[in-house]
């Protein structure tokens, strides 16, 4: 009788499915943290988002996908700008299969930009590591993908929320995105000494197999976020050695 009081009572402020829901076993929690600063003008956002989209669906990253002993990921994709501006765009989704790679990928392209404001790297993470914390699934393996054209100059300090996600067992990688001309108002934040690449390496990536990756320039950002995908994803040494290889 109490345990019948009890899941009625979960069920009713909807505790109950999403408990139900964190039993189900996948290879990976990966959280997709995108960029969407005001350096990333409206022709680089909407070829950010195609590139997500379309790298979800591609038979490389399925075929990463399928590698895992469950064969099937959950994934959210989120997008981030300044200290108090980040939200998710596409809820956690387990994708196993191109029917459900589609249907994520749909989303992704269909939503409104929601704001763009200065470059808060550390609060995306922050963000990030709220939506790991909630997950519907588990996974041994956690990931933050972190995309950006820019370095932190909105919150905390970057290095201290990657130590902090790191400390509690996610890895965090990056994908730069290079820029061609530095910003007339502020040419450090695209190319700050050293190169962004450098500054991502040392800044932002960290845990477990972390890497950084480039896209030469938002054109180019399709193929890097696929390469970038299946090391991440991939189970089996030979598809993660490819992938970081065609960095």
């Amino acid at each position: 009788m109490l345990r019948l009081i009890a899941a009625t009572v979960a069920a009713a402020l909807g505790i109950f499915p999403a408990l139900v829901r964190a039993q189900e076993p996948v290879d990976l929690l990966l959280v997709l943290a995108a960029d969407v600063s005001r350096s990333v003008d409206a022709n680089k956002f909407q070829l950010q988002r195609n590139g997500y989209a379309a790298a979800i669906t591609s038979p490389r990253v399925l075929e990463a996908i399928k590698s895992g002993p469950y064969g099937r990921i959950g994934i959210t994709f989120v997008e981030w700008s300044g200290a108090g501006n980040q939200k998710v765009i596409v809820d956690w989704t387990a994708i196993g299969d191109m029917a459900s790679a589609l249907d994520f990928s749909a989303h992704i392209v269909e939503s409104q930009r929601p704001f763009a404001d200065r470059t808060s790297i550390s609060s995306g993470i922050d963000f990030a590591m709220v939506q790991l914390e909630h997950a519907p699934f588990s996974a041994t393996r956690r990931t933050i993908d972190v995309s950006g054209d820019g370095t932190n100059n909105s919150g905390r300090e970057v290095t201290s929320a990657r130590d902090d996600a790191v400390g509690k067992g996610v890895t965090v990688n990056g994908l730069v995105i290079l820029s061609e001309t530095p910003l007339s108002w502020n040419a450090d934040h695209t190319h700050p000494p050293g190169g962004l690449a450098n500054y991502y390496r040392n800044n932002v990536a960290g845990g477990p197999g972390s890497f950084v990756m480039v896209a030469e320039n938002f054109e180019s950002f399709g193929q890097a976020i696929i390469n970038k995908l299946v090391a991440e994803i991939a189970a089996t040494p030979a598809l993660r050695i490819r992938a970081l290889a065609a960095r």
